[in-house]
């Protein structure tokens, strides 16, 4: 495991923080498969990405899980911000750099994630077919996760709200950036174990604020300018017609995420598609239920041992 930095080729002036994990065996000269993993909505590489990538590494694979541009290690201002058309370009940004990397194979390169790291995952690999296979780890739509809400409830038209207020935060942003103010700030998972409205979102809140898995450069927040963006988002446009590749997904029996992997599932154009369910995983046990992690890498591994080559 080395941790590295390279210029994002989308933007220049945002330098990309990534840990690279070689295979075990690792010979110079030889060239390997590799496999992006992209970290969740708030989260950061050190947490359930880079858990996921030691994993991989261990069964053939080069791995690199990163930090998003405006987040984690990686540069970029303004901090915290979580563009979805930014954050699925950064998938093609890591893809760039593992191109020009001796030992990777650039005819064998996969990708995954896990929560929206799984939804920008699906979405940049409508958009780029370097992208060879597919997993994703409970998979959420994060448009559709705020326009929808966490259940499915919410129709579409109920969520402009939302986008009215993305709107009158980008303006006080606007005077906050001209007098030294404070950005307008929304949760990415509960900030308080009070604010979380059922036990599996509590469980978020554990894992990103408590010593489950909290890190210094993950606070757990978003900026609220990001709704004009969040709320029209669709991770799997036109996956009926161009995600093509082959794909795996996972997800808990009784997370209530599941329906954005259902969703993904039957709109998916790939003629080799799977869906493998955990059994009694909720949404979170799949970012750090050892267990629930070993059965999903159970799966994911294989998959890309075929598709790839390992």
């Amino acid at each position: 495991m080395t941790k590295i930095t390279f210029a994002n080729s989308n933007n220049s002036n945002v330098e990309m923080s990534a840990v690279i994990n070689l295979p075990e065996g690792f010979e110079e000269g030889a060239k390997y498969p590799a496999i992006v993993v992209s970290h969740p909505g708030g989260g950061v590489k050190e947490q359930t990405a880079g858990t996921y990538a030691a994993e991989l590494a261990k069964q053939g694979f080069v791995t690199i899980a990163y930090d998003a541009s405006y987040q984690g290690e990686s540069g970029g201002s303004l901090r915290q911000l979580e563009n979805p058309y930014i954050r699925t370009e950064d998938v093609s940004a890591v893809i760039d750099h593992l191109t020009t990397l001796e030992y990777v194979d650039t005819d064998r390169i996969g990708a995954m994630g896990i929560c929206a790291g799984a939804g920008y995952t699906a979405n940049a690999a409508i958009n780029d077919h370097r992208i060879k296979a597919v997993g994703t780890v409970s998979a959420v739509n994060i448009g559709a996760m705020f326009r929808n809400g966490w259940d499915n409830d919410v129709a579409d038209a109920d969520a402009l709200p939302f986008l009215e207020a993305g709107a009158a935060a980008r303006t006080a942003d606007a005077r906050a950036l001209a007098t030294g103010g404070d950005l307008a700030q929304i949760p990415m998972a509960p900030l308080k174990e009070e604010d979380a409205p059922n036990e599996e979102l509590r469980q978020a809140w554990e894992y990103y604020h408590t010593q489950r898995a909290q890190c210094a450069t993950a606070p757990g927040y978003g900026l609220a300018r990001s709704l004009t963006q969040l709320i029209s988002y669709d991770a799997y446009n036109f996956a009926e017609a161009f995600l093509t590749q082959p794909l795996q997904i996972v997800a808990g029996s009784v997370a209530g995420s599941k329906w954005m992997s259902d969703d993904l599932y039957a709109r998916a154009a790939s003629g080799d598609k799977k869906f493998h369910v955990v059994e009694g995983a909720n949404h979170m046990d799949l970012y750090d239920g050892a267990t629930f992690v070993d059965e999903a890498v159970s799966v994911l591994a294989p998959f890309f041992q075929e598709k790839l080559g390992a």
